[in-house]
């Protein structure tokens, strides 16, 4: 006699297997709709001669790309979600866009608590009760790989964050990345001359070791204490990891209390401050010196770098403290380009193309020239990559306009590794765009790049340049 089929097995068997086929097929309708209807619209706008009426066309076709982009990252979740952060910068999409995307940051769908007690009691081999004296069932926030409870140590007064990573979300990832590979294959050889492939090589591999949370808890104690080492006061503030509560898929470490930096206007406003008054203008600088101190010294003093300065994982704490969390996505850049990036720091801060030009060879970038005037639009290719700074009057890059450099200088090969500093250059200036302050990463990294040539024997003490007493390089945005 045959045992009783369940058909309910069964059904859920077969939808777990035919999953990742589900979202390549709703990835690639939804992809191709947004594609298409810029190239269509780009054709039909063309034919409008007024400038005003071209502007007012575009805003409404942003918009409307802004919604269904919204619609995939919401709807689709998991590395979508990371795209979503992005994309959604001022400095980079279109207003429309940065508009809708910016809320998705931390609204990953969360975990039911059952599960992330089972999980946890499995994890650390103990009953929920048994380790802590509190814990809030209601997460404090919930990403692509994980989400955060806040709760108590039994015997301990301080707070603590639990990080619980969500069941099943590896494969879907992958699943994710993979179409996102092919996609950039078609972009570089149609739209974008640059290396996207590549790019979307590393984000795979940065990706898959954030689902180690043992490695996460080694990178953010490293940091840690190269900051609290290289400072008479750390920069920012780090987590501290607590011992023996860490596994590959659970990490405890300390609660850092404050607001995620998307709320300071609100905070700013709630305590009565002018948002355009000295006050506030003073504490937006004191926020983006510190972040890009630290980032400074990990990227060109250490190489090993937090890697994800998007605005869900930076909080700010009393006094304008700055809060770094999240160290997922940590990179070890070789020796190699970490002091070719310095030498091309350089470059950028004093306005050095022939040094630029000859910083990309040194670093592996291969380009090919589409203009006469190769040296200065390489030039502008490298601030557009490599610094915060934007061109007077400019708010937002646009990668696809005629003028822009990608499309005068075409990137045939970007080294991996290199990724994840053009990615979170861009991270940064995409706060500072959001801060209303408009600054070069490259001039206040200039001396910690000295620095790092110099003890590597490239830099005699007589070609380090003395700084200027004042440097006006903190300038806030035109509000007219």
């Amino acid at each position: 006699m045959f045992p009783p089929v369940d058909i309910n097995d069964i059904r859920e068997k077969l939808s777990y297997q035919f999953r990742p086929l589900q979202r390549s097929f709703q990835f690639w309708v939804r992809a191709i709709d947004i594609y298409t209807g810029y190239k269509v619209f780009q054709v039909k706008v063309n034919f409008e001669r007024d400038v005003q009426k071209r502007e007012a066309l575009w805003e409404r076709q942003h918009e409307l790309a802004a919604d269904k982009v919204y619609a995939m990252c919401a709807d689709l979740g998991g590395f979508f979600l990371k795209i979503a952060q992005i994309l959604g910068k001022p400095d980079l999409a279109p207003a429309a866009w940065v508009r809708r995307l910016v809320t998705l940051c931390d609204q990953a769908p969360a975990t039911p608590f059952q599960t992330v007690k089972l999980m946890l009691e499995n994890e650390l081999g103990q009953g929920i009760d048994d380790v802590f004296d509190r814990f809030d069932m209601e997460p404090l926030g919930s990403a692509s790989i994980a989400q955060v409870h806040k709760a108590r140590l039994r015997g301990d007064k301080s707070d603590v964050v639990v990080k619980v990573q969500h069941p099943g979300v590896q494969d879907l990832m992958m699943t994710d990345l993979r179409n996102l590979q092919a996609f950039a294959l078609y972009m570089q050889k149609t739209d974008i001359k640059f290396d996207l492939y590549s790019v979307t090589k590393e984000m795979e591999k940065q990706i898959g070791y954030e689902f180690d949370f043992k490695r996460e808890a080694a990178a953010m104690e490293c940091i840690r204490k190269f900051l609290y080492q290289n400072n008479r006061r750390a920069p920012v503030l780090v987590p501290r990891v607590i011992r023996d509560m860490v596994t590959r898929r659970v990490l405890v470490m300390e609660f850092i209390d404050g607001i995620p930096i998307m709320n300071l206007g609100d905070e700013i406003a709630k305590r009565g401050i002018n948002p355009r008054g000295r006050a506030a203008a003073a504490a937006k600088q004191k926020i983006l010196q510190s972040l890009t101190l630290a980032y400074g010294q990990m990227i060109l003093k250490s190489g090993f770098f937090h890697a994800d300065p998007h605005p869900g994982n930076i909080l700010i704490c009393k006094g304008s403290e700055v809060g770094l969390l999240d160290y997922g996505q940590v990179k070890d850049l070789p020796e190699p380009l970490r002091l070719g990036y310095a030498n091309l720091v350089l470059a950028i801060a004093d306005g050095d193309q022939l040094r630029a030009a000859e910083s990309y060879r040194e670093l592996g970038i291969e380009t090919i020239s589409n203009c006469e005037n190769e040296q200065q639009e390489l030039f502008r290719l490298a601030t557009t990559m490599f610094d915060t700074k934007l061109p007077p009057g400019v708010t937002m890059l646009q990668p696809f306009s005629e003028e822009s450099s990608i499309k005068k200088i075409g990137v045939q090969s970007f080294p991996e590794e290199l990724f994840s500093v053009l990615r979170t250059v861009h991270l940064l200036r995409g706060l500072s765009v959001g801060l209303g302050i408009n600054y070069s990463c490259a001039e206040q990294w200039r001396p910690i790049a000295e620095e790092a040539l110099f003890q590597a024997g490239r830099l005699q003490g007589k070609d380090v340049k003395p700084r200027p007493k004042k440097r006006r390089s903190w300038r806030l945005f035109s509000r007219g």
